[in-house]
């Protein structure tokens, strides 16, 4: 017989019973066959069969494997140090308090709110031949410049990409952050002679820290995830160079339909994003105590 006390404390946990629920179903469940079939041969026309290891050694040596890891960690080195430096501008920016700042959070937010189907083929247009980049050289007579066909710059081209979408969104992380530092500090900071800049080094840096710890985190697994980019602009050209790691994943499994080997790709893609995740509470902890 349950007591009243006894129900009392399983009523939370039926409220959470079904969220949880759908959780498993959805996300636990996926995982573990992924994990699986990672060791499979599996083309969805047959059963999979198990072949151990052979995924892995054949990662090792797949050349555009490693290419697209190599694309992957250049968008990371060229995107991430820029998404946790300028939105934090930006955040000082427009937490002073003027008039009319308020339209300019708006306008620094709004590529957040806009598709990245909608982003993706704005920024195409723009990067045409006849698009308005190469207009604009045209009118300076400067070279046009193949931002999406040339090995060189395609790469480069998203990562551009990728920085405007996400600076609205990291902005608004940093500026929670800066709203809830005391105004008493810096007035502080003045009568000890501490002006403009030197204030920000020495109260808004040191205290901003736990939301430069997350941002970086979060902005290195959007960087090792990035995909909508890459499959609306390129789709992995040209010559794969602009070819992510998710990109090639999703080549595997349902261009070639390769499900175990594209599985043994999403495997190391999770433990690399893992790894980020317990470095991200690792440093977390070590702020807080600090």
């Amino acid at each position: 017989m349950i007591t009243p006390q006894e129900r009392q404390r399983l009523i939370p946990y039926l409220f959470l019973f079904p969220a949880l629920f759908f959780l498993i179903l959805t996300v636990v469940w996926p995982a573990f066959q992924a994990f699986y079939l990672s060791f499979t041969n599996y083309d969805l026309t047959s059963a999979p069969q198990w072949v151990g290891l052979k995924n892995f050694q054949r990662l090792w040596g797949d050349t555009v494997f490693w290419q697209t890891l190599r694309n992957t960690l250049i968008y990371l080195i060229g995107v991430v140090p820029i998404l946790v430096i300028a939105p934090l501008g930006l955040a000082i920016l427009v937490n002073q308090k003027l008039r009319g700042m308020n339209w300019f959070r708006a306008a620094y937010y709004t590529p957040v709110v806009i598709s990245m189907v909608v982003a993706g083929l704005a920024w195409k247009w723009l990067y045409a031949e006849t698009g308005l980049f190469n207009m604009l050289a045209k009118f300076f007579s400067l070279p046009s410049i193949p931002w999406l066909t040339s090995p060189q710059w395609a790469l480069l081209s998203v990562m551009v990409v990728t920085i405007w979408k996400g600076l609205g969104y990291y902005m608004v992380i940093y500026l929670a952050g800066l709203q809830g530092i005391p105004g008493d500090l810096y007035e502080a900071a003045s009568l000890d002679g501490s002006e403009g800049l030197r204030q920000h080094w020495d109260i808004t840096i040191p205290l901003m820290k736990p939301y430069l710890v997350l941002v970086t985190v979060i902005s290195s697994i959007s960087g090792m995830k990035v995909f909508e980019e890459v499959y609306i602009m390129t789709q992995g050209g040209p010559l794969n160079s602009s070819k992510t790691l998710v990109y090639y994943l999703y080549d595997r499994s349902f261009q070639d339909l390769e499900i175990g080997y594209a599985c043994a790709i999403a495997l190391l893609l999770f433990l690399v994003i893992l790894g980020l995740s317990i470095l991200q509470l690792i440093i977390q902890n070590k702020t807080n105590r600090g």
